[in-house]
């Protein structure tokens, strides 16, 4: 239970902070509840569900298939600092994506604060300017560009300046799986 309830919040950019300020279950029972250190109460994992809006089926990993012929959207989640995060995976644990967006800001922000946690990111920049703040290089992406990095690294992101939002994709491996590229081998002769 605690790895998927980890990965649940990290699914949805949440930090164990954020958490407990909106369900008033405080850092460290979380923490020790993702860890296995501590097993969760009913009423602890209610609140759990709700708060990463998904069902306790969900979080179990009970959840029945999806059926193709009523597909269901996700609804975003919104984080105290106003960064909308839709889950574009329905599965808990392994290889999973969402899209973030972050608000238009008036002025450059101050660096990102940085997280470190076990895992490998590949983020894509659809719309804007992301600000992404990996250790201790600043790299500013703009739409098209795409960085990839483990996520051991300290790293954080921000919009980086006026302009309007920023929209990104994420895949991510909580176990620190990676993308496979894999394309045909069309010959050298071919353009």
């Amino acid at each position: 239970m605690g790895p998927r309830l980890r990965t649940a919040r990290e699914q949805r950019g949440a930090t164990l902070t954020g958490v407990s300020r909106g369900t008033g279950i405080s850092p460290s029972t979380l923490s020790r509840i993702e860890t296995g250190r501590r097993k969760p109460t009913l009423e602890v994992l209610l609140q759990l569900a709700k708060a990463y809006g998904i069902s306790l089926d969900e979080l179990a990993g009970t959840a029945p298939p999806v059926d193709a012929a009523r597909p269901r959207t996700p609804m975003p989640q919104r984080s105290g600092d106003g960064k909308a995060v839709l889950p574009l995976t329905r599965y808990v644990g392994g290889l999973h994506a969402h899209k973030h967006v972050l608000p238009a800001v008036d002025a450059p922000p101050a660096r990102p604060r940085q997280v470190s946690h076990d895992g490998y990111e590949w983020l894509c920049v659809l719309y804007g300017r992301l600000w992404l703040a990996l250790g201790e290089q600043d790299l500013v992406l703009s739409a098209g560009e795409v960085a990839e990095f483990d996520t051991r690294t300290a790293h954080g992101v921000a919009n980086a300046g006026p302009g309007g939002p920023v929209e990104y994709l994420i895949m991510f491996g909580p176990q620190g799986e990676r993308l496979r590229p894999r394309t045909p081998d069309l010959g050298r002769g071919a353009r």
